[in-house]
């Protein structure tokens, strides 16, 4: 606290950090993580040598660096990459739309809850990896099917969130909108959707992690390019290292992609963060 010229106590206002204050805390963020990962290498590097491992049960890590480098210096693992994030985005778009579609609609004609939301429930229970045989003899071994499953992966939580989204809204406000006369849609637009994104964007936050196994798992069941498929031949032939490459290459998108939802939310979801600063 400090005293204004009048003698009163005045509130010190929230300081931004500077630019070397950032840098600071995010090399300290970035550190212990970069640590643990170099130290797990390098431990099971030294176990794979130490005791013999073979290659075909579980590859050194500078083994599968080496698969990881031959796959993105020939162009293979480009090409699998582009097919597989074309249906993990397309799929995670079809099932969000759906899903924020579905819940607004329950929300707002609370009779289709009891119409709607039981088959939803019960499609979500029937595991995706039995129904991706069915899709993928309806709509073929192409990229449609994928994109079904995929999309029916990121259906529910993105469903369940809209809807504790919308219906988590304070009643004096809800009051307060109705005595001014506002209509049912004002009231979605400047009240229940604004106070809803927070709740949709970690609906699609989740949707989108799934979205890459929605796609693995279509290109598993039937697919002839994509990295699933690339998968499944590096198994058969026993090419481990090649195996856990891809492995490397599934993560860095699924990484890729929610951070790029993150950067979305960041700016789209703004004055949650300047509400955390000011309670802190």
């Amino acid at each position: 606290m400090t005293l204004n010229q009048t003698g009163n106590e005045t509130v010190p206002a929230y300081v931004a950090p500077n630019f070397r204050e950032k840098c600071a805390s995010g090399l300290r963020y970035s550190l212990l993580p970069t640590v643990v990962f170099i130290g797990l290498l390098i431990f099971w590097e030294t176990v794979v040598h130490v005791m013999e491992v073979p290659g075909y049960i579980f590859p050194a890590p500078s083994a599968v660096g080496k698969a990881f480098y031959h796959g993105i210096a020939s162009g293979v693992y480009f090409i699998d990459l582009g097919v597989t994030a074309f249906e993990a985005v397309f799929g995670f778009i079809l099932g969000s739309f759906l899903g924020i579609a579905l819940g607004t609609i329950i929300v707002i004609f609370p009779l289709m809850e009891r119409i709607v939301y039981p088959y939803v429930v019960a499609l979500q229970t029937v595991p995706k990896v039995a129904i991706a045989p069915l899709l993928v003899v309806w709509f073929g071994f192409g990229i449609s099917s994928k994109v079904i499953i995929v999309g029916l992966v990121c259906l529910f939580p993105v469903l369940v969130n809209v809807i504790a989204g919308l219906r988590a809204v304070d009643d004096e406000r809800l009051d307060l909108l109705a005595a001014l006369s506002a209509t049912r849609w004002q009231i979605f637009r400047h009240l229940r959707f604004p106070n809803a994104m927070p709740f949709v964007f970690a609906g699609l936050n989740t949707a989108i992690v799934l979205s890459v196994i929605g796609a693995i798992v279509g290109e598993f069941v039937g697919a002839t390019k994509g990295v699933g498929f690339r998968i499944l031949q590096a198994n058969y032939s026993l090419d481990i290292a090649a195996a856990f490459a891809l492995f490397v290459l599934l993560s860095l998108m699924g990484l890729t992609m929610h951070s790029t939802l993150k950067f979305i939310e960041r700016r789209t979801v703004f004055w949650t963060k300047s509400q955390d600063i000011r309670d802190s």
